[in-house]
């Protein structure tokens, strides 16, 4: 069953305080947090049906270190959707937020399964490095991401999982997990930024 995932305020009927809250703009946290939150769930979902469909997951660290795959990925997307929506300055902190809200969902569940430790500095250097070669990456605003773009978060996986001994994780991640992925956040992007293209 797939993940619900929200990207629109509803007013509720309760009190007149919550219907005139939901007609106010939105702050810049609020819409980073609605797209980190449904980046960190899609991620999560990915990697569940993966594990139900015999992939193999021999570590918790690994687990975890797909997951982040998954959102930075996702979380490259989202930056080129709003590219030129959005001023330069708002797009870097647009990016910027949704990253410390997935940091800080992937740091919550690296202490709940490993304990103590740096997770947030190691994710967020990772993630550098990740969004650095995906900039060289083809991306249309029509087709979405390029082979290229597929076959780097493809490759990523495939390492992480190497002492799984799992082959088909390359094919797997490219022809059926990455595309669900775009196609699932992309309606997010447009709702909760209010852009047309993507």
């Amino acid at each position: 069953m797939a993940v619900r995932l929200k990207t629109r305020w509803h007013r509720s009927k309760r009190s007149e305080r919550n219907r005139d809250g939901s007609r106010k703009e939105k702050s810049q946290a609020n819409l980073c947090s609605v797209v980190g939150i449904n980046i960190w769930k899609l991620a999560k979902e990915t990697f569940t049906r993966m594990e139900k469909q015999d992939f193999r997951f021999r570590e918790d660290t690994q687990a975890i270190d797909v997951i982040a795959e998954f959102c930075i990925f996702m979380l490259h997307i989202t930056d080129r959707m709003i590219f030129g929506e959005v001023t330069e300055q708002e797009r870097a902190q647009y990016i910027n937020g949704i990253a410390k809200e997935i940091a800080k969902a992937i740091e919550i569940n690296q202490i709940e399964l490993l304990g103590p430790g740096d997770y947030r500095n190691e994710f967020i250097g990772r993630l550098n490095d990740r969004l650095g070669n995906y900039s060289e990456c083809g991306f249309d605003d029509e087709e979405g991401p390029a082979y290229d773009f597929l076959r780097y978060l493809a490759k990523n996986v495939s390492d992480i999982m190497a002492i799984s001994d799992d082959k088909w994780v390359l094919e797997q991640v490219m022809d059926i997990e990455a595309p669900e992925l775009v196609d699932r956040i992309r309606p997010v992007v447009r709702d909760v930024f209010s852009i047309k293209k993507g």
